[in-house]
């Protein structure tokens, strides 16, 4: 079930036209790995398992991208059940707290640091909260190493 919620979740990001440029690298236990060729990134992906019934315009999601071209890795990107007024929010990984900034529907992490210590909790967490929407974390380490590989590869 929650491999078509990771389907439903992509297929909710994006138009048709760029769905179909999207190569699929792996759905791990409701976490996906996705690379898009224009621009170059790939991504880790979820939708909430509690929460994420969306405001009607989007639905929830969470993901880690790399983005090559830019030198970037590690990146995390929420996309929050409602909107948000620009500002800061909690994200909850078990015990532990992070920052993220807000700006209308998305949530991103401060700095570098802070998507990378955010990263690494979610390698050993067990669950993820931010709001009202909650995810699991188990199969989150292998989607974000599929993703970093598919990069690492090439386009």
């Amino acid at each position: 079930m929650r491999k078509y919620g990771v389907i439903l979740c992509v297929g909710a990001l994006l138009s048709a036209d760029a769905a179909a440029a999207r190569d699929s690298l792996g759905v791990y236990n409701g976490w996906g790995a996705f690379r898009d060729s224009s621009p170059h990134r790939c991504y880790a992906i979820a939708s909430p398992d509690k929460g994420g019934a969306g405001n009607g315009r989007w639905k929830p999601f969470a993901s880690i991208a790399d983005w090559p071209d830019a030198g970037i890795r590690g990146q995390v990107h929420i996309r929050l059940s409602g909107g948000h007024n620009t500002g800061g929010l909690v994200l909850k990984i078990d015990d532990a707290s992070f920052p993220l900034v807000a700006g209308g529907a998305d949530a991103w992490a401060p700095n570098a640091a802070v998507d990378a210590a955010i990263v690494g909790a979610m390698r050993g967490g067990q669950t993820m909260t931010i709001g009202v929407n909650t995810y699991t974390l188990r199969g989150a380490a292998s989607a974000i190493d599929a993703a970093a590989l598919g990069c690492a590869k090439g386009r």
